[in-house]
């Protein structure tokens, strides 16, 4: 009988060391991934900072592409006002779509592709861009172990008990793959 209460009590403090254990485990990895959106969202900052610079460039030198213009600034009112991580992540290509047209008219405009203010803004938006990009993957990738975490065996148990959820990947919008058409 003491045999089995000490098999017992190790079985359970064994048990509560693995809860504990997986518990921690999941609160890391779910805090590595909040960590890996802000760094994204630091990137979609830097990128809403230089928007209006090149935009208020380009407008400059070309007042008739006004609705490229209006999306933009609607697409960033819609990140703003975005209170979720995916609707963010829905805004956040709404901007890029928008951006892309933009992107497409300085390259048509050869006034515009010559202007230094321009070229400065293109390159740090470029920079931007390729930061974006990282900080996305980066995201993914952080989404992904958290995903697996709680979905395998046992730690899922552990995991709907403490109520980690799932955390959407990041996905481009539909549509985002094909390239702009700009046509005068």
């Amino acid at each position: 009988m003491k045999k089995t209460l000490i098999i017992l009590g190790v079985v359970v403090v064994v048990m509560f060391l693995y809860g504990l254990s997986a518990y921690n485990g999941l609160v890391t990895m779910k805090e590595t991934t909040t960590a890996e959106w802000q760094q994204v969202e630091t990137e979609y900052q830097r990128r809403f900072d230089l928007i209006p610079n090149l935009v208020e460039s380009v407008k400059g030198i070309m007042a008739q592409e006004q609705s490229i213009f209006t999306a933009l600034a609607d697409a960033r009112t819609k990140y703003s006002g975005a209170q979720t991580l995916n609707d963010k992540a829905v805004a956040a290509g709404q901007v890029e779509t928008a951006l892309g047209r933009l992107l497409a008219i300085v390259e048509n405009y050869p006034t515009l592709k010559s202007s230094e203010t321009v070229q400065n803004l293109m390159i740090q938006l470029e920079g931007t861009e390729n930061r974006v990009s990282v900080a996305r993957v980066r995201f993914n990738n952080a989404v992904k172990i958290y995903e697996v975490a709680i979905k395998k065996f046992p730690r899922n148990i552990m995991a709907s008990i403490f109520g980690f959820g799932d955390i959407n990947y990041f996905e481009a919008d539909q549509g985002t793959e094909i390239a702009p058409k700009v046509e005068f």
